[in-house]
């Protein structure tokens, strides 16, 4: 009759053996649970954070509730690359020792980055100290205790500031005065053309921040 075979492991390498893999189950464990807690904190911590402030507004800046459109802001780099275009000749004509040339080239692309720079900032701003309107060459600032209202009114309007019009919507600004300030934010001006849903984006986001700071 065959004898069985001795495989059974001595009762001193068991207890080896559970002593060694005891404290590593236990460490790993624990460090699982401490990464697990700094996360989750971290996580309560900026959510804290956003809750109570937003982190990258300042609103008592003068801020416009809107994005400026593709076209004003197509417009407005056409202009820079032309600007760049006529102060790279200005720097050749004057290093060929054409100075006066130089200086109508460079005073050229000045007016040009200006007039670019005016486009892009053209609408209406806000802040806690009123509501300022800038258009290309001017910009009319009115204190709070100044505005009546602001709201959409459908008129007809200019397309794309060309004498050609055409029925729309159209922010306007009255004062408290009886008077209105000219007509600046339409859906058919170069912000909002052919893009109604921005539009309408933008009138409630304005109308929204001069209801918070009237109020």
């Amino acid at each position: 009759m065959p004898l069985p075979f001795p495989t059974a492991e001595r009762d001193g390498d068991i207890a080896t053996t559970t002593d060694v893999a005891t404290p590593t189950d236990t460490t790993t464990t624990v460090d699982t649970t401490t990464t697990t807690t700094v996360k989750k904190s971290a996580a309560d911590t900026i959510a804290a954070l956003l809750a109570s402030e937003d982190l990258y507004e300042d609103h008592r800046r003068w801020r416009r509730p809107y994005h400026p459109g593709p076209l004003r802001v197509g417009g407005a780099a056409m202009l820079l690359l032309l600007a760049a275009y006529l102060l790279v000749s200005g720097v050749i004509i004057a290093a060929a020792g054409a100075l006066p040339g130089a200086g109508v080239c460079f005073a050229i692309a000045a007016v040009l980055i200006t007039i670019a720079v005016r486009t892009v900032r053209t609408g209406i701003w806000v802040s806690p100290q009123g509501l300022r309107q800038q258009r290309l060459l001017r910009a009319v600032t009115l204190s709070w205790a100044e505005v009546a209202e602001v709201r959409t009114v459908q008129q007809p309007v200019r397309v794309v500031g060309t004498p050609r019009t055409a029925q729309g919507q159209a922010l306007v600004v009255r004062r408290t005065d009886g008077g209105t300030l000219p007509v600046l934010v339409t859906d058919r001006n170069a912000d909002f053309v052919g893009r109604p849903q921005a539009f309408a984006a933008a009138a409630d986001a304005l109308e929204d921040r001069v209801a918070e700071f009237t109020a």
